[in-house]
């Protein structure tokens, strides 16, 4: 299987965190802490197996300096 590493959901980019999970409850399971972080998670089913993509946005604009 070609995991992307990084996907669109309604034009935002997020990334894979790198883990396949089995079961859909272990995946729910990381993605409620992602959000307990903080970040924006979606799943994702290939071939069985599931996917997890989080992104965070930025809360502090860049400075220049």
């Amino acid at each position: 299987m070609d995991i992307p590493l990084a996907r669109k959901v309604n034009g935002k980019k997020f990334m894979w965190d790198g883990v396949v999970y089995d079961t859909e409850a272990s995946a729910q399971q990381v993605m409620e802490g992602y959000a307990k972080d903080g970040f924006e998670a979606e799943k994702f089913v290939e071939e069985g197996q599931f996917l997890v993509y989080s992104r965070r946005v930025a809360t502090v604009a860049p400075t220049d300096g």
